[in-house]
C-alpha cells in the first residue's frame, strides 16, 4: 500500500446494499456494459451495406477511428470524475450518449454524419467501459470481486461473438440501421434498473476538476492513437505525418506529467506509479492488450483468407476463444476469491497465453480449422485467466478515492496496447506478405501492373466480388488463365500464411515481457471489506458529527453521502 492520504469521512463504497438493491446494480451494469462491448463489434459485417447505401469508401476508415479516439481518450478522464463526483451520474449518462449517438447513427444521410454521430456513441462507451469494472468493485469487496470479474468477463466474450452475427443478420433480413437501433431497447432498460436501484454515493466535500491536466491527456492520447492508426496503412512509418503525432504526443505527456505533478488534486495521482502493484499491473495490461487486439483482429483474416473459410459466418471465427476466454475468466475469478491470491494465477496465465501464441505462431497454409481453433482455446485460457486478475488486484492495492481512476488506467493502457498490437502487427504482415508474392507468385502475373496491384491488398480474398474481378483478370492469358489464377490464389495463401504467422512470432516475445513484468508483481492479501482499516469511516456517533453514515443504511436507490 502506498501512503495516500485517507479517505474522506462519509465516502463509503456501497458496502451496505441489501441484497436486492446489488442485484439491480449488477445487473444494470451488466446490460450496459454488454451494449457497450457489442457497439463496438456489431457494426464490421454492415460495412459493405452502409458503404454501398452511404458511399464515401474513402473515410470510412474515420468510423471506427472516430469511434476509438473518442472512447479510449473518455476512459481515463471519466474514472477521475467519478471518483470525485460519484459513478452513477456518469454511468447514466454515458448510456444515455451511447444511446443517442445510435439513434443518430442509424439516421445517418451521408458519411460525413455517421463518422460524427459514431463519435458520439464513442464517447458513450467510453464512459460505460470506463466505470463498469469499477461499479463492481464499489458493491463487493476485493475477496468476493474475482468471481463477479469474470462474469463481466464473460459478458464481453458474449459481446464479442454475438456483436458480428447480430449485425451481419439484421443487415441481410432488415435493415442495416437495425445495427444501431437495437442498442436502444437494450440500453433503456440498463438504465431503468440503474435509475432506481442504484444509490448516488459522492465525497462529502466539493472537489477541484484539474483541467490542464485533462486538455494535456486530450493532447497526448489522440495523435497517439492517430498515429499507431495509421502507421504502415495509410502512412509509412516514417512518414513526416506519423513522426509529427508521435513528437506531439511525446511533448503533451511530459506536459502532462509536470502538470500532475504540480497539482493539488490531480486528473491522474502520479503517486499511483509508486504503487509496485498498479505499475506492474499497468505495464502487463498494455503488452497483453497488444497480443489480444492483435489475435483478435488477424486470426480472422487467417482463417478466411488462408483457409478458406465463409465471411458469412465471420462471427463464428474467434468463437472458440472467446468462449474458452469466459470460461477460465469465471473459473480464475473463483480460485482467487477462495485463495485469497493471485500472483502465481496471473503468472500462469500469461505462460499459457505465450503458449497459445507459439501454437497460433506455427500454422501455415497446410494448417487445418481443428489446429487453429486448438491454438484459440489455449490462448483464450490465458487470457481469461489473466485479464481480470490484473486489475483486480490494482483495486485490491489503491486507497478507495482513487479506485475509479487506476481502474479506468488499466482500461485505458489496454486500448492503448491494442491499437500499438493491430498497427504493428499489420506492417509485420504487410512487410512478409510482400516478400512472399515475390517467391510464391509466378512472375508472369507480377510483370502485369493491374494484377500486381490488385495483389498487393489479400482482401480480395475475403470479398467473392473483389476475387471475381481478380479471376476474369486472367482471361487475358488465354487457357492457362484459369491455372495460373489457382496457383496465384494457392501463393498469395502461403503469402498470408507467412506474414500472420510472423506477427504472431513477434508477439510471442512481447509475451514475454509480461510475464517478466507478472514476476515482480507485489502479492497483497485480498480484502475481506473494501477499506482497509486505516482508511474506514468511523462507526455512527463516532468522529466527526457532521460526517453521518449512509443515510437510511445506504439500502434505497436514493442513499447518498451528504
Amino acid at each position: 500500500m502506498d501512503a495516500s492520504p485517507p479517505v474522506p469521512r462519509g465516502m463509503q463504497p456501497m458496502a451496505e446494499l441489501d441484497r436486492r438493491t446489488k442485484v439491480l446494480v449488477i445487473a444494470g451494469t451488466l446490460l450496459g456494459m454488454f451494449t457497450a462491448a457489442m457497439d463496438q463489434t456489431v457494426v464490421a459485417t454492415s460495412i459493405p451495406k452502409i458503404v454501398a447505401d452511404l458511399g464515401g469508401f474513402g473515410l470510412f476508415s474515420w468510423v471506427g477511428t472516430g469511434f476509438l479516439l473518442a472512447s479510449t481518450t473518455t476512459v481515463p478522464i471519466v474514472g477521475r470524475l467519478s471518483d470525485m463526483f460519484g459513478r452513477k451520474p456518469f454511468f447514466m449518462l454515458g448510456i444515455f450518449v451511447l444511446l443517442l449517438g445510435s439513434a443518430l447513427s442509424g439516421s445517418s444521410q451521408n458519411i460525413e454524419q455517421l463518422i460524427a454521430f459514431r463519435v458520439i456513441q464513442g464517447f458513450g462507451a467510453g464512459m460505460i467501459m470506463s466505470l463498469a469494472f469499477t461499479i463492481v468493485g464499489d458493491v463487493f469487496p476485493p475477496a468476493e470481486r474475482g468471481r463477479w470479474m469474470g462474469l463481466m468477463a464473460g459478458v464481453f466474450a458474449a459481446a464479442s461473438v454475438l456483436g458480428p452475427l447480430i449485425g451481419g443478420t439484421l443487415t441481410d433480413h432488415v435493415d442495416w440501421r437495425w445495427v444501431f437501433y437495437i442498442n436502444i431497447p437494450m440500453g433503456g432498460v440498463s438504465l431503468a434498473l440503474l435509475a432506481f436501484g442504484m444509490p448516488r454515493l459522492r465525497p462529502p466535500i466539493t472537489p477541484k476538476i484539474d483541467y490542464r491536466g485533462l486538455v494535456l491527456l486530450c493532447a497526448t492520447t489522440v495523435p497517439l492513437l492517430l498515429a499507431f492508426s495509421w502507421a504502415g496503412n495509410r502512412y509509412a512509418w516514417v512518414s513526416p505525418e506519423v513522426i509529427g503525432f508521435l513528437a506531439w504526443s511525446a511533448v503533451a505527456l511530459v506536459l502532462f506529467v509536470y502538470t500532475e505533478l504540480r497539482t493539488d488534486e490531480p486528473l491522474l495521482p502520479m503517486h499511483l506509479f509508486k504503487n509496485r502493484v498498479f505499475t506492474v499491473s499497468g505495464l502487463v495490461t498494455l503488452i497483453t492488450g497488444f497480443a489480444m487486439m492483435g489475435s483478435l483482429f488477424y486470426i480472422p483474416l487467417f482463417v478466411q483468407g488462408v483457409l478458406g473459410a465463409s465471411a458469412t459466418n465471420s462471427g463464428l471465427v474467434t468463437m472458440p476463444m472467446m468462449i474458452a476466454m469466459a470460461i477460465s475468466a469465471a473459473i480464475s475469478g473463483q480460485v482467487m476469491s477462495r485463495l485469497g491470491k493471485y500472483r502465481i494465477l496471473g503468472v500462469v496465465g500469461l505462460i499459457v497465453m505465450v503458449v497459445g501464441m507459439a501454437y497460433l505462431s506455427t500454422m501455415d497454409a497446410e494448417s487445418t480449422r481443428r489446429e487453429v481453433t486448438y491454438a484459440m482455446i489455449v490462448f483464450g485460457i490465458g487470457l481469461g485467466t489473466s485479464i481480470p486478475l490484473f486489475t483486480l488486484a490494482v483495486q485490491n492495492s489503491v486507497p478507495y478515492p482513487v479506485m475509479g481512476i487506476s481502474t479506468s488506467t488499466m482500461q485505458f493502457l489496454r486500448s492503448i496496447g491494442g491499437t500499438m498490437g493491430v498497427a504493428i502487427m499489420f506492417s509485420v504482415i504487410q512487410a512478409q506478405y510482400h516478400d512472399g508474392l515475390q517467391e510464391n507468385v509466378p512472375a508472369v502475373v507480377l510483370e502485369q501492373e493491374q494484377l500486381s496491384r490488385a495483389l498487393d491488398d489479400p482482401q480480395f480474398l475475403l470479398n467473392p466480388q473483389a476475387r471475381e474481378q481478380v479471376q476474369g483478370a486472367f482471361a487475358g492469358f488465354g487457357e492457362a488463365g484459369e491455372a495460373l489464377f489457382e496457383e496465384t490464389v494457392a501463393g498469395v495463401r502461403v503469402s498470408l500464411a507467412a506474414g500472420v504467422s510472423e506477427s504472431f512470432f513477434i508477439a510471442i516475445w512481447v509475451l514475454c515481457l509480461a510475464v517478466v513484468a507478472g514476476v515482480f508483481l507485489k502479492e497483497e492479501p485480498m480484502r475481506k471489506t473494501h477499506l482497509p482499516i486505516e482508511e474506514r469511516a468511523p462507526p455512527a456517533g463516532e468522529g466527526d458529527p457532521a460526517m453521518p453514515p449512509l443515510a437510511g443504511g445506504a439500502k434505497g436507490a436514493d442513499a447518498e453521502v451528504p
